[in-house]
């Protein structure tokens, strides 16, 4: 897909100068995700690998690292919309189980609303034919500016 913008490239730019963040951060290289679609201000679609190493005993994808998948989508959907934030709750609801047969989940960031000092956003997982398996709703506060240090 050339028509992917450099989510990373985008991040670097709209960072302030000098602020010693890890962009990409390692968590997202971990799991591998891969940004399929971004709209400015409005949303990021990132696929991510369903591994062996992430299945729980019944083999499903653990819950954990299904939350994980969507804040490795939501928290650098929050830094393209404004400065940085940190997550202070992210509730989560799970539909359908994501079982060893899918090699796949597509995860979506959106904008539902911002204040001056928080982004409310929105977050779902689905498998690849569509179906929602995760449902989720994130509240991140806009931090102060911070100095180079």
């Amino acid at each position: 897909m050339s028509d992917v913008p450099d989510i990373n490239a985008l991040l670097r730019a709209r960072l302030p100068a000098g602020v010693p963040l890890q962009i990409p951060p390692p968590c997202l290289v971990d799991m591998q995700g891969e940004v399929l679609e971004y709209i400015e201000g409005q949303s990021l679609r990132l696929r991510f690998p369903v591994l062996k190493r992430y299945q729980n005993p019944m083999g499903h994808m653990q819950g954990g690292f299904i939350v994980a998948a969507l804040d490795n989508t939501l928290g650098p959907f929050s830094y393209l919309i404004a400065p940085p934030s940190v997550t202070t709750a992210l509730n989560t609801q799970y539909l359908r189980p994501v079982p060893p047969s899918e090699t796949h989940i597509i995860c979506t960031a959106e904008l539902v609303e911002r204040t001056r000092n928080q982004l409310h956003l929105r977050g779902e997982a689905r498998n690849g034919e569509g179906k929602v398996l995760t449902l989720c709703q994130a509240v991140c506060q806009i931090l102060p500016a911070v100095s180079p240090g």
